[in-house]
């Protein structure tokens, strides 16, 4: 069985592992006005993952926990509020902070560094959610996938390269809330990575940043993999 990532608009991703793992990151469904209909109630779901802690990446992973009885792993900050404010249930092994390893359903996640905020509303105020991250997620026989989570560029992404030599970079490049084509192509670059796959462009008119924006930019060699909403790709 092959790994399949399928997008589902904004920075959602489902990934479809080697061993029939279906993992869910940063679960933005419901409100989405970029993921289909069809996928908006999942049919099932063995893991959610988190970079950060704001509504648009934060969606509907309570209710995907709740749901599929399923883990949630985020930033220890994050991991935490779900628990103490969304009645999700304690659990440390499901909270690693940046540098650290987890491993659920056959999938070995490592938090990296980003650089954004994270924050979100709790009884009518805003809290803070911890520290944002990206994802290096590895399996047994199936490619890296880094999922650069809302970032900008910056040079330890080079470091990412070295730790963990990703098959394919997911980066985002709307602009405006992260970084745009000029600064993902030269993640690109520092990352390594054969395929990139762009996201959290075209959801709102802020996003400006476009694929055929990026294409020209990229490192010779490196394959521009463009999908649309609802659409997969084969890893």
């Amino acid at each position: 069985m092959a790994t399949t990532l399928t997008w589902l608009g904004h920075a959602a991703f489902r990934l479809d592992t080697e061993a029939g793992t279906r993992v869910y990151l940063d679960p933005f469904l419901t409100g989405n006005p970029k993921c289909p209909e069809n996928e908006q109630s999942p049919e099932r779901c063995d893991l959610v993952v988190l970079t950060h802690g704001h509504g648009d990446h934060l969606g509907d992973a309570v209710g995907l926990a709740r749901r599929f009885e399923c883990p949630v792993v985020a930033a220890v900050e994050l991991r935490d509020w779900l628990s103490a404010s969304h009645g999700l249930p304690e659990d440390d092994s499901q909270g690693p902070n940046k540098g650290g390893t987890v491993s659920f359903a056959g999938v070995r996640l490592t938090m990296t560094d980003a650089n954004h905020s994270s924050s979100n509303w709790d009884d009518g105020k805003i809290v803070y959610t911890g520290e944002p991250t990206g994802i290096v997620l590895r399996q047994d026989g199936g490619p890296t996938i880094y999922f650069a989570g809302d970032t900008n560029v910056f040079g330890d992404m080079a470091l990412i390269r070295r730790l963990y030599a990703p098959d394919v970079a997911v980066l985002p490049i709307g602009d405006h809330y992260t970084m745009g084509p000029e600064e993902a192509a030269l993640a690109a670059e520092l990352l390594g990575a054969p395929r990139v796959v762009p996201c959290h462009y075209g959801t709102m008119p802020l996003l400006s940043g476009t694929p055929d924006a990026l294409r020209p930019l990229l490192p010779s060699g490196v394959e521009l993999l463009e999908i649309a909403p609802g659409e997969s790709l084969t890893l």
